[in-house]
């Protein structure tokens, strides 16, 4: 595994894809050895300095803890960081939408993390190589872009256990994140409490069940079955600005997200039910159809 930059950034910026590309060698997606970090910084173009939001230390320290404390199972590392990583990096959506903030992320500040994270096991192919979208890519490739967003489709309003739940599957954050229909809050509760009963769980299970969801919200409204309260964007608005005067996240305990209303129950329960229905149903390959 590569070691921690020698030179890191104090502050975030934004990287383009093509200004990274010459930085993504053989050697930095085999594992081996990183990059020249001085290098990288001339082609980074900066955030606005008076915000306190864009402070690489407290991002970097997040990393190092997770590293340390999921050495021996680092797929589980994603449950713990995603909600203190959004907790940390208050963005609005237009903001985590900027890919090139994730590129700089990644590439310029923690580079090691993604190797550990996303290159190849011990017991694997050496030769193997790290995907570059892991430090590139999409919301639902990248590195560290993937969890924020988890955390920010799955949180329920300032609660952010249902993310760590999400988190536990990987087949479901990769997928529910390409779907429209995630961005529905009862949906995506819902599909929390499905892998909480225990009634999907595999990937396979999930992949089937997410397909079946996405082909039945062509003629079903989720928002007439499972109605959700108007989001008010004044608590996300205060938050953000709290950024400067919030003490580091919890390490032991989960962090606290926007005061926002949390998704009425009654939706939660009955759409639940339904897609329960819905995966009953479903056409899961390797599964004995019930009579």
């Amino acid at each position: 595994m590569i070691e921690k930059p020698h030179h890191i950034p104090a502050r975030l910026g934004l990287l383009s894809a093509t200004a990274a590309d010459p930085f993504l060698t053989e050697d930095l997606l085999k594992g081996v050895q990183g990059h020249a970090g001085i290098d990288l910084a001339k082609v980074v173009e900066p955030l606005p300095e008076e915000d306190p939001r864009w402070d690489v230390e407290p991002l970097r320290d997040l990393v190092d803890d997770a590293m340390y404390q999921f050495k021996e199972n680092r797929t589980e590392a994603d449950g713990w960081l995603a909600p203190r990583l959004h907790a940390t990096l208050r963005l609005t959506r237009r903001e985590a939408a900027d890919r090139r903030i994730w590129t700089h992320l990644a590439l310029a500040v923690a580079p090691d993390y993604v190797a550990w994270r996303h290159g190849p096991a011990p017991a694997q192919d050496r030769n193997m190589r790290i995907n570059p979208a892991r430090f590139k890519g999409a919301a639902d490739r990248q590195c560290f872009s993937r969890l924020w967003w988890a955390a920010e489709m799955f949180r329920n309003g300032e609660d952010y256990g249902p993310v760590v739940t999400a988190c536990s599957n990987q087949d479901l954050i990769h997928n529910a994140l390409r779907m429209d229909l995630i961005d529905h809050r009862p949906t995506a509760q819902a599909l929390v409490r499905i892998l909480e009963r225990g009634v999907a769980s595999t990937g396979r299970e999930i992949n089937g069940l997410l397909v079946a969801i996405s082909t039945a919200g062509a003629t079903l409204v989720y928002d007439a079955l499972a109605p959700d309260e108007p989001r008010d964007p004044e608590p996300l608005r205060a938050w953000i600005e709290e950024a400067e005067s919030a003490p580091p996240v919890p390490r032991h305990t989960l962090p606290v997200g926007p005061d926002e209303e949390r998704v009425p129950e009654a939706s939660v329960a009955a759409l639940a039910d339904y897609l329960v229905g819905l995966f009953e149903t479903a056409p899961i390959r390797g599964r004995t159809p019930q009579p």
